[in-house]
């Protein structure tokens, strides 16, 4: 379930609310367009119900995303929702539990005020936590495990200090007893650091037209020039992308991630010949592809992750050979959910899926390093047929209530 946060717009100062899931917001008073970009990530503050108080904020680490795991002849996977403590002060309530999905948030920025707690987990002792919940799968040895899809944010719990106890300021209870002298604490107390968020002008950097998308897009289109961006390092910047035309009305296109790859340790992988020898496929090797260097497909937006490996194991063992223009089409484009670096994350795991013998070649993924290579954004054409949309070029189906699921991971 995502989270609700309240923000005032950029432009106008007019009160607005937004999902955790949404990039791209239009205000409803003043109608301008901002994409909503920060450095590292997204930090909220849950609402305190007391006020004139000298606050303190303990910080809280959320993750939210897929776990894949290798293990044995076969690919395990679960959706991880969950929030960790990660201050130094014992005491504290361990998760937040619903307390996120329940209230309305607001970002946290340096100008709040008050007293930040250290935050003592780094993403690695989050992703370790996420280990430990994961560790039902985890009972034997695995080969493997990515996370793709992932949101990693921090949500800021307030406190008080009353007399010789810290209170929860979102429920006034108590939480932990403190000394009377402030020096207890100057160990766990953070200078305030300087956090910023920035709105970006929903603008083609090229020629200046409305770029489009939704909400939770990642990536924007030009209709004018044609153009392909996405937010990085506090700026837009150009995506490469094609769209694979498409022939009947009731067509919707449907992004994927083409991702130039290939590997010489462990496995060696660097044409689509070596793959398809190297995963033992049932297909005759024709010399023609002993020339195609190795392409990796996987959808550009978030679904569940049975259905993720499934498309992706498809779309790259067949490496269809489509005619692709760069005419952005009138019917309507799917968005951009799953971004660039969350789909390199998945080459092994494509990879493990398409082995037929996993339990002989298993053992040599630790190995496996990919160099990628160039990227591209892909727009295919689905039909809809009803509850059902369906590839053109190939017999490939999705339900459409599983791409409104993926909207929500």
């Amino acid at each position: 379930m995502a989270f609700v946060i309240e923000y005032e717009c950029p432009q106008c100062g007019a009160p607005a609310e937004m999902e955790e899931t949404h990039h791209l917001f239009r205000c409803p008073f003043c109608d301008v367009k901002s994409l909503l970009f920060t450095d590292d990530c997204f930090r909220y503050v849950l609402p305190a119900k007391i006020s004139g108080k000298d606050m303190m904020y303990a910080p809280y680490v959320r993750f939210k995303g897929a776990a894949y795991l290798c293990r044995d002849a076969a690919i395990e996977h679960r959706i991880i929702d969950m929030t960790r403590c990660a201050s130094a002060l014992d005491g504290l309530p361990v998760s937040l539990g619903f307390r996120p999905q329940a209230m309305k948030m607001k970002f946290m920025t340096s100008d709040r005020g008050g007293r930040i707690l250290k935050r003592m987990m780094t993403v690695e002792g989050a992703l370790d936590a996420v280990g430990s919940v994961t560790s039902t799968l985890m009972a034997r040895k695995f080969y493997h495990r990515a996370y793709i899809g992932e949101t990693f944010s921090i949500i800021y719990l307030p406190l008080y200090r009353e007399k010789n106890r810290l209170f929860d300021a979102v429920t006034n209870e108590p939480l932990i007893p403190v000394q009377k002298s402030d020096d207890c604490m100057t160990d766990i107390v953070d200078e305030m650091p300087q956090w910023r968020l920035t709105f970006l002008a929903t603008v083609c950097p090229d020629c200046g037209y409305d770029l489009q998308g939704e909400r939770d897009s990642v990536v924007l289109t030009c209709p004018n020039c044609c153009r392909a961006w996405n937010a990085s390092k506090g700026k837009l910047s150009e995506v490469a992308f094609k769209i694979v035309p498409g022939g009947r009305k009731k067509t919707v296109f449907l992004p994927f991630w083409k991702i130039s790859a290939g590997s010489d340790q462990g496995l060696v992988i660097r044409s689509y010949a070596e793959f398809i020898r190297t995963t033992n496929q049932p297909k005759v090797v024709k010399n023609q592809w002993e020339e195609w260097g190795m392409s990796f497909w996987t959808p550009a937006f978030k679904v569940r992750p049975h259905i993720f490996l499934h498309l992706s194991k498809q779309m790259t063992v067949s490496q269809e050979n489509f005619t692709m223009t760069e005419d952005v089409p009138s019917a309507p484009l799917y968005p951009v959910t799953l971004p660039l670096s969350e789909a390199c994350q998945s080459l092994k795991l494509i990879l493990a899926d398409s082995i037929m013998n996993k339990k002989s070649l298993f053992p040599t993924l630790p190995q496996v390093a990919f160099t990628i290579g160039e990227s591209m954004l892909v727009y295919l054409p689905f039909n809809d047929m009803g509850h059902e949309i369906i590839q053109e070029h190939k017999p490939t189906g999705i339900h459409k209530k599983t791409l409104e699921f993926g909207r929500y991971l």
